[in-house]
């Protein structure tokens, strides 16, 4: 069994690194340019906050955060599967974001009274630039999910797609009763509950009706290097660069 500090921070840091850039593939190609300045910034805060939670690994005894990032294969990342999906239509990706980011906001609130005070003091700065994305993802749900028929219909079909993938953002790993003793974190359990009581709240003032999760499936493994056929093409391209000169200053 990984040490729990890694398990945590390694499922927090590939998360923030992969969503981070699917969410940049949307620069340019926005519906809105707005929409084009919204993604690419939260996709920069999404790669700081994974700069940060990779130094902390390289603290406890980890390789440097860009070998970290950009050498390991698909196999050795503990992202969820909800991360690695291509953007697809601009109403998957507002799902995505707003059901990832409210589950996030969520859990970096609760590990800013983690026991382990280096990760605290990352989640209290971070917890403040996700309650903006929160906001973001409110706001356009809120508004396609009270506006015509197609855009309802759409965002409808793009939430009962997606939540599979979304509760899989839960998935426990055999560290988490350590985890959950040691005081680092709330666990994914509570996490969850608060997390289903936040997402209601907000769609309740939507035309948008959420399922009964109690039914749905879960996908999962990727909290055990399991993962879609989409994420090594997303790891290559990304370290492209990185592999040309691993020992290059920028």
């Amino acid at each position: 069994m990984m040490d729990p500090k890694l398990d945590l921070l390694y499922r927090l840091a590939d998360d923030q690194l992969i969503l981070g850039h699917r969410n940049s593939e949307w620069n340019g190609l926005g519906p809105i340019l707005e929409e084009d300045i919204a993604f690419s910034s939260m996709a920069q805060d999404k790669l700081g906050h994974s700069l940060q939670l990779y130094m902390l690994l390289h603290e406890l005894g980890e390789a440097e955060p860009d070998t970290v990032a950009f050498t390991r294969n698909t196999p050795q990342f503990h992202c969820c599967q909800l991360t690695e999906l291509p953007i697809g239509e601009y109403d998957f990706s507002l799902i995505r974001h707003f059901l990832f980011d409210h589950a996030e906001l969520l859990r970096f609130e609760a590990l800013a009274d983690s026991s382990y005070e280096p990760l605290a003091l990352v989640a209290r700065k971070v917890k403040g630039e996700l309650k903006y994305h929160v906001l973001h993802a409110n706001t356009w749900v809120k508004r396609l999910g009270t506006a015509t028929e197609e855009a309802i219909t759409r965002m409808q079909a793009a939430l009962e797609f997606t939540l599979p993938y979304a509760l899989g953002i839960f998935e426990t790993t055999e560290a988490e009763p350590e985890i959950i003793s040691s005081g680092l974190f709330i666990g994914e359990m509570e996490l969850q509950r608060r997390w289903e009581e936040s997402i209601s709240k907000v769609l309740a003032q939507t035309a948008l009706t959420l399922p009964d999760l109690r039914l749905l499936t879960p996908v999962s493994g990727g909290r055990y290097g399991q993962h879609t056929e989409h994420l090594q093409p997303l790891l290559d391209e990304m370290a492209e660069v990185f592999r040309l000169d691993p020992t290059a200053d920028w």
